[in-house]
């Protein structure tokens, strides 16, 4: 089935499922898009990632990003005793990251991938054939289950560019009242309408994050985002959670200045402000709440070790010197150059993933150590492997 069949069969689908209920919340109406069984847009067989697909990811841009992951890995490894230790990436895409963590770890810490399982969890079939296509070099260390499977864990629970992907309710304010936007069918497609607001849970989540919405403004609210942390903090035993998306705090992510809230489709690397636009095809994406993370993961034990911008992150975990190393390794300048133009895209405030990507650790059991990403500039030693 071509892109254009999968993309009228959704719109099919979409159109009896609104007419029959009369409208759907936006929230169900994005799940649809991304991840009906057959025709979702994370579900069924295309190019996400990359240059042929709709966007770059952090780990698609070079391995450098995953091995400095590595190197946080290993600390906390060590920080738990040195034992067995397991990874569990959820939402890992084509497995671009879990690669490059798993060969940089074979690579410069042997004992800890011997001492390492890697737990895929993965809802995706298009995604979890490529991931065992890609991955086949460390089938013995690799393992894929689903999220119920997951209990007593000892390590790290891993995201990349995961919650901005779970479906999100969408809000305006009128006259101090809440309107949710429902998706309706007309005569000339897909339109929206406001509609009261009959769940309690939204106030009480902008209570917990202590923002009251502005007046006029259209903002998105992740509810999946707050059950999805509990959940993690359920199954964690004792370790810690890395979390790594695109996102800001509370007090600025419903600023007054944000009017039009945060959603964004992408498609073929074109940004789009309309969901409505090839269901199926495009991804639909919003900015996450950090505060939100970081609220509700401490009521069920989960400690904030770190949250700062993907730069900072990196940088800490020695990105300067990383660099050097590899570059030392190119005989040829034109591609010496453009590697560090590649590279400087993970790392540069502006105009690149250095700034709009967010890092957060949580630790739970293991009392508030000095990770490595924590680290100043000053602190960080001359080139080398783990410390």
């Amino acid at each position: 089935m071509t892109r254009n069949d999968e993309t009228t069969a959704l719109e099919t689908f979409l159109l009896q499922r609104i007419r029959q209920a009369g409208g759907i919340p936006f929230g169900e109406y994005m799940g649809q898009c991304l991840y009906h069984p057959q025709y979702g847009y994370y579900m069924a067989p295309r190019d996400r990632i990359g240059k042929g697909g709709d966007f770059f990811t952090s780990s698609s841009v070079h391995s450098i990003f995953g091995r400095l992951i590595a190197k946080q890995l290993h600390q906390m490894w060590r920080l738990l005793g040195e034992g067995a230790f397991a990874v569990v990436e959820q939402g890992a895409g084509e497995g671009h990251l879990c690669l490059d963590i798993l060969d940089a770890i074979a690579d410069d810490s042997p004992h800890f991938y011997e001492a390492l399982t890697y737990q895929l969890v993965e809802i995706s079939p298009d995604n979890r054939g490529r991931q065992k296509e890609l991955l086949s070099r460390h089938l013995g260390r690799v393992d894929w289950c689903e999220f119920a499977d997951l209990k007593n864990i000892r390590g790290c629970f891993l995201s990349n560019e995961l919650v901005d992907a779970f479906p999100v309710r969408v809000f305006e304010k009128h006259n101090g009242i809440l309107k949710e936007v429902y998706v309706v069918a007309g005569e000339s497609g897909l339109g929206e309408e406001l509609r009261p607001l009959e769940d309690s849970r939204i106030a009480d989540y902008f209570r917990a994050v202590g923002i009251e919405p502005v007046e006029g403004n259209r903002f998105e609210v992740n509810l999946p985002a707050v059950e999805w942390m509990q959940a993690v903090a359920e199954v964690l035993e004792v370790g810690f959670v890395l979390t790594i998306d695109y996102g800001y705090p509370a007090g600025e992510l419903y600023a007054p200045f944000r009017r039009n809230g945060t959603l964004m489709c992408y498609r073929h690397h074109q940004p789009s402000d309309n969901p409505y636009e090839a269901p199926g095809s495009q991804d639909i994406t919003s900015h996450i709440d950090f505060t939100a993370l970081q609220k509700f993961g401490s009521e069920r034990g989960l400690v904030p070790l770190f949250f700062g911008p993907q730069y900072k992150f990196l940088m800490a975990l020695g990105f300067v010197e990383t660099l050097l190393e590899i570059q030392a390794k190119e005989t040829d300048e034109k591609r010496a150059r453009a590697l560090r133009l590649t590279l400087k895209n993970l790392i540069v405030p502006e105009g690149g993933m250095g700034e709009t990507f967010k890092v957060l650790i949580q630790g739970k059991g293991v009392g508030e150590p000095s990770l490595l990403c924590n680290r100043s500039l000053g602190d960080i030693p001359l080139p080398g492997a783990f410390a």
